[in-house]
C-alpha cells in the first residue's frame, strides 16, 4: 500500500449504486482512521504533511461523500444523511471498527456519524469543528464570499484569509501549505461543484438551527478536539463548547492560528493526533 498521498490512486466502490471515490495509504494495520473534509474541499485539499504523517503508522482512508469530487450522485443538504453516507461507505469497504478524523463541515459530519453507529467507532478527533447549535456554521458562505474577494484584491489564495491568522508567520505557513497542495500533479479530484456548494451551506445552516448540542452527552469514545486561537471560520469557542459537551474529552488549541491549525502546526498536530490514536 503506498505511504504517499500524492501517489496514492483514486479508487471507487459502490455505495448503493452510487461509485464513491476514496484512496487508502499507510501501513495497513490497526484501526483504520477514516478523513472527513471541510465545507467546498475535495480528496486533494487534504494537506500531504497531515496525510502522510497519520499514514506512517495508520491504514488512512480518504472519502469524497456523495456528489462531492469524483463520487456520483447529488449531495445531500444535510449533516445527518452525509453521515448516513459516510456509515454506508465504511460498511462497503467492510470495516467493522474505525477511527474518524473530521475537519470542520466534516467534523459534523464525524459527530453525526458516531450517534447513528456508535460501535463502528473507537476513537475521534474533530478540528476546527462546533457541536449542532452553536452559532457559525450558517456564516461560512459569506466568509468565503468576503475572504476570495480580500484574496483577489491581494492576489493571494483565499485559503490565506479562511484559515490562517494575518501575523506574518501564519501566512508563511499558507504559502507552504498551498505549496504542499500543489505537489500531487497526476489523478486529481475534480473540485467541488456550486450544487455542492450550495447543499453543504443548507446543511451547515440546517447544523446551526438545530437544537443543542444534542446526543453528544452519550458518546462515550475518546476524542480529541482541535482548534486554532483564532478561527474565523467556526469561531473558536464553539470548540470549547464542544469538548465540555462531550464526556472523554481533550482539548488542543494552537497559538497564532486560525481553522487551519492542524494543517500550519502539521507536525505537532500528527504527534498529538497519533499520540491519541496509540492510546
Amino acid at each position: 500500500m503506498s505511504t504517499s498521498h500524492n501517489e496514492a490512486p483514486t479508487r471507487t466502490v459502490d455505495v448503493d449504486g452510487t461509485a464513491f471515490a476514496y484512496r487508502e495509504l499507510g501501513t495497513g494495520s490497526g484501526v483504520p482512521v477514516i478523513l472527513l473534509h471541510h465545507f467546498t474541499a475535495v480528496l486533494d485539499d487534504w494537506d500531504p504533511a497531515v496525510v502522510d504523517g497519520l499514514a506512517a503508522e495508520r491504514r488512512v482512508i480518504l472519502v469524497d461523500l456523495r456528489g462531492v469530487g469524483a463520487t456520483g450522485g447529488s449531495t445531500p443538504d444535510s449533516v445527518e444523511a452525509m453521515a448516513a453516507d459516510a456509515v454506508a461507505f465504511v460498511r462497503a469497504l467492510g470495516l467493522a471498527t474505525v477511527d474518524l478524523l473530521g475537519f470542520s463541515l466534516g467534523g459534523m459530519v464525524a459527530q453525526a456519524f458516531v450517534r447513528q453507529e456508535p460501535d463502528l467507532v473507537r476513537r475521534l478527533i474533530l478540528a476546527g469543528t462546533s457541536p449542532a447549535g452553536d452559532a457559525g456554521p450558517a456564516n461560512a458562505f459569506p466568509v468565503l464570499q468576503e475572504a476570495i474577494e480580500k484574496a483577489t484584491g491581494a492576489g493571494k489564495h483565499p485559503k490565506h484569509f479562511l484559515f490562517f491568522s494575518p501575523t506574518e508567520t501564519s501566512q508563511a505557513a499558507a504559502d507552504a501549505f498551498l505549496g504542499r497542495l500543489e505537489q500531487r500533479t497526476a489523478d486529481r479530484d475534480p473540485a467541488a461543484t456550486n450544487e455542492t456548494i450550495g447543499a453543504q451551506v443548507t446543511a451547515l445552516a440546517k447544523w446551526e438551527r438545530s437544537s443543542t448540542p444534542a446526543g453528544l452527552a452519550n458518546v462515550s469514545q475518546p476524542v480529541l478536539v482541535v482548534n486554532g486561537d483564532n478561527d474565523v471560520m467556526i469561531p473558536t469557542i464553539s470548540s470549547f463548547t464542544l469538548a465540555r459537551a462531550l464526556p472523554n474529552a481533550r482539548l488542543s488549541i494552537y497559538p497564532d492560528s486560525g481553522h487551519g491549525a492542524l494543517f500550519q502546526h502539521h507536525e505537532l498536530f500528527v504527534r498529538q493526533a497519533l499520540d491519541f490514536l496509540r492510546d
